[in-house]
């Protein structure tokens, strides 16, 4: 049950749904379910790959999709609910895991201890909330990814919104998907171009523990 305490960390998943519910049309690439992803190796908490979030959040990407949706693009979804478990592996594998074997593909330019004061990785993720999403935006036209100038997860300067060494499509690109999201709701930050939180989240002090799976949601 929720305390309603700072901080306060629950089981209880009543207030999510699956994306895929409210939003037919989104692609899922859920990457901490899969072993390509920054540590190398599935997620703890992971179970399935769905995109999970709160309602509230789910029904503002509902919008943000039908408004994308005219316009020729689909979103697709990396990430969204993550439970705290995941976040204490993650800080676990930049602590004390010497493990660096995906370094060239996600943080080429980095050592593993400065991806905590980079803003990478967070003791504590929006994401464990349940109304962060990371996303990116797919072509209709071409059935493509939208080129954003760099990969999803690629935690580097590169990656930041506002990055100028890209090209000006690139650039484009990303004020698009930016804009659409600010426009309904979503605030973004300022290391990750696919990084999006609701900004009237409804749990803004809850961090939740319930795995990413189906099946629990609708237990």
């Amino acid at each position: 049950m929720r305390t309603g305490y700072k901080n306060d960390v629950t089981m209880d998943p009543s207030g999510f749904v699956l994306l895929s519910d409210l939003v037919p049309n989104i692609i899922q690439e859920i990457r901490y379910f899969s072993t390509y992803n920054f540590i190398g190796e599935r997620i703890d908490g992971y179970e399935e790959p769905c995109a999970i979030l709160t309602v509230e959040a789910a029904r503002a990407l509902k919008a943000v999709s039908n408004e994308l949706f005219v316009q020729g693009y689909r979103i697709k979804v990396f990430d969204a609910y993550r439970p705290a478990c995941a976040v204490k592996q993650f800080v676990l594998w930049g602590i004390e895991d010497q493990d660096i074997r995906m370094k060239p593909y996600f943080y080429p330019d980095l050592q593993k201890q400065d991806l905590f004061a980079e803003g990478y990785i967070a003791k504590l993720s929006s994401h464990s909330r349940g109304s962060t999403v990371d996303l990116t935006l797919l072509d209709m036209k071409t059935g493509k990814e939208v080129d954003m100038g760099s990969p999803f997860d690629l935690f580097s300067e590169k990656s930041h919104p506002g990055y100028k060494g890209i090209t000006d499509e690139q650039y484009e690109n990303r004020m698009l998907l930016q804009h659409v999201m600010v426009r309904n709701g979503f605030v973004p930050i300022d290391c990750e171009w696919w990084h999006f939180t609701l900004k009237n989240e409804p749990y803004p002090d809850t961090y939740f523990e319930f795995p990413v799976s189906s099946q629990y949601l609708r237990r």
